[in-house]
């Protein structure tokens, strides 16, 4: 196995792009391998690494379909609603609270 060509930040060849720049063209990486990566330094820790891929290699990103588009919108309902009072809560729930704020408040009122 070979090792990854390295760059530093905003150094990359032309032809090459993160997952992200790839998306903002309207592409996606489509299964090819990992080309190369780009290091940022940091201060105290180690340094943020982002993998390049080929942008004549990528294809454009699929299209959402109707059905895509129902479920997306039910997984985003089923984030609204309280486990303990099941009532849509107008926001997604708090995955740190696990229910919607006026039910996590209540414990905290009845124990004043």
């Amino acid at each position: 196995m070979t090792a990854l060509p390295v760059y530093p930040w905003r150094l990359a060849p032309e032809g090459l792009a993160t997952v992200r720049q790839l998306r903002a063209l309207g592409l996606r990486p489509a299964g090819q391998p990992v080309v190369a990566q780009l290091e940022r330094p940091r201060r105290r820790r180690g340094p943020l690494v982002a993998f390049l891929y080929r942008i004549d290699l990528a294809r454009p990103v699929r299209p959402m379909t109707p059905a895509r588009w129902a479920a997306l919108a039910k997984a985003n309902a089923a984030r609204r609603v309280c486990p303990e009072c099941g009532r849509d809560a107008g926001y997604v729930i708090p995955s740190s609270l696990g229910m919607c704020v006026p039910c996590a408040d209540v414990p905290s009122a009845l124990a004043a």
